[in-house]
């Protein structure tokens, strides 16, 4: 007979204070092989873990199981499947045709327009999918955040590409080097205003914070949201580093030795690897930096929060 008595489940079998806890959840929550999953499986694996809760079945690998798919795959404050290209298990594999074009060598203005759209659009999508539900965007603020974060894009990349080749003082070499970090430069500063512009709305009018041992709303905090925003969009710049800076390097040193005189097909076989290959080890270790889950004391809230231990969904 089973016990009747509620189950709190944790929020992770690892220990989410510490950096190395987050980033080995954040494994599991970024692990593509969840995208296999069908939504009738997801929806199952929601039953398993209301049933636990409710002290139906205890709390075994199977509900670990269970969790694993739903925090992949499920909106925490909507209950939600999030759309399957813009879940964080998705990201790599969704940024990886756009990132391999923001990085193609000799875009153009034309190409780089094309791909900086390309990619905030794809940030603009998985931003929304995966912000905090508590203060929803309207259509008309969707569309005007859309058109401000391309725009801040196309003019980064497009005004860096055509500063380079009039700055009489670099060598050659030097300037199609640095011309192979532009993308870099126009993804992070868009990125992070990306993130501010589909978020603002959270910020103005707060988001909902819950308090830790009844996961009671207590209502919506202004300095949580925009503490929330924040570690978001630092993640997003970090996460970006290594990807758009290592594998245009990389590829202009092979390009100087192995892949000289190459076909544009080997060139972007091996830009496609390397991409890949930095994007897929580094995603846990950048959305391990701040916890999703945000625990915090109230007293660093507003003061009708003062002396409550309290929680929020930061977003991802």
């Amino acid at each position: 007979m089973t016990d009747q008595k509620s189950i709190q489940i944790p929020a992770s079998r690892y220990d989410l204070d510490t950096y190395w806890g987050r980033v080995r959840q954040a494994a599991e929550v970024s692990n593509p092989l969840t995208l296999f999953n069908s939504n009738e499986t997801i929806r199952r694996a929601q039953r398993i873990l209301a049933e636990c809760s409710a002290g139906q079945r205890p709390l075994n690998e199977e509900v670990w199981s269970a969790k694993r798919l739903v925090d992949s795959s499920v909106h925490p404050d909507t209950g939600e499947i999030v759309t399957l290209p813009f879940r964080m298990s998705s990201y790599v594999l969704s940024n990886l045709v756009v990132t391999v074009g923001m990085l193609t060598p000799n875009l153009g203005t034309a190409g780089t327009l094309f791909w900086q759209v390309a990619n905030q659009s794809l940030n603009v999508a998985v931003n929304y999918a995966n912000a905090n539900k508590s203060s929803p965007l309207s259509t008309s603020q969707l569309i005007t955040n859309y058109v401000l974060a391309v725009s801040g894009s196309c003019s980064v990349a497009v005004g860096l590409n055509s500063l380079l080749p009039r700055i009489k003082s670099l060598s050659v070499g030097t300037r199609a080097l640095l011309s192979r970090l532009v993308p870099f430069a126009a993804v992070v500063s868009a990125g992070m205003l990306n993130v501010y512009l589909m978020r603002r709305q959270e910020i103005e009018n707060g988001i909902t914070v819950f308090e830790e041992k009844t996961n009671k709303p207590l209502g919506k905090s202004r300095t949580a949201a925009k503490k929330a925003v924040f570690e978001t969009a630092i993640c997003r710049a970090v996460t970006a580093m290594p990807v758009m800076v290592v594998p245009p390097l990389v590829l202009y040193r092979l390009q100087q030795g192995v892949l000289k005189n190459k076909s544009m097909r080997a060139v972007t076989a091996v830009n496609l690897g390397l991409i890949a290959t930095v994007s897929f080890a580094i995603l846990p270790f950048t959305l391990g930096i701040f916890p999703a889950k945000t625990h915090i004391n109230g007293s660093h809230l507003e003061k009708e929060f003062a002396n409550k231990r309290i929680w929020y969904n930061r977003g991802l």
